[in-house]
């Protein structure tokens, strides 16, 4: 039940992203274009301290909400996604993890977009300073483990990359 990709242009891009035109053909034989988007991989951290996890308060002009996230960012060209963590959290919450390990990675709409998210675990950070990525968040702070399936089913955790590093987290420590 493979698909092939025939031929792929650019219809728009930009130095994040870009726009794709793709001649594709079914494994029934029907050929059509389809249009999907190319997105650089992102990288997450999920920090864990005393039965707290960090997590930034964010508002998300697209979508004019505001909710709670880990801290996340694109993968440079050349940076592994673990070091891409690592600078990410740093940046936006002035805290350097103590080794990462690799929690979890997911593909979160592979039906339209090719970009993977590669989520990390570290259970401690020391505090280096304030953060220098000062347009991420409002206020980043440690919240107990045991408030996040409330904050989910009340809304205040909506990401997805977000969401999937915290179940999993919670799946690993509690299932």
């Amino acid at each position: 039940m493979r698909w092939v990709i025939h031929g792929e242009e650019e219809a728009w891009g930009n130095q994040w992203l870009s726009v794709r035109r793709l001649d594709v053909e079914q494994p029934d034989g029907e050929r059509f274009d389809y249009h999907a988007v190319r997105l650089k991989d992102i990288a997450a951290a999920v920090v864990t301290r005393d039965e707290c996890v960090l997590l930034m308060w964010r508002h998300r002009f697209l979508t004019d909400t505001w909710a709670w996230e880990i801290p996340m960012g694109i993968i440079e060209a050349g940076e592994s996604p673990e070091a891409a963590a690592a600078r990410e959290l740093e940046e936006e919450t002035g805290w350097r993890a103590e080794g990462l390990s690799e929690l979890i990675r997911s593909e979160p709409a592979a039906g339209i977009m090719d970009s993977r998210h590669f989520v990390y675990r570290a259970a401690s950070a020391t505090w280096v300073g304030e953060p220098t990525e000062r347009n991420e968040s409002d206020r980043i702070e440690w919240i107990p483990l045991a408030d996040v399936p409330g904050m989910i089913a009340r809304h205040e955790i909506v990401s997805g990359i977000t969401l999937v590093g915290l179940q999993q987290l919670l799946l690993s420590e509690h299932g």
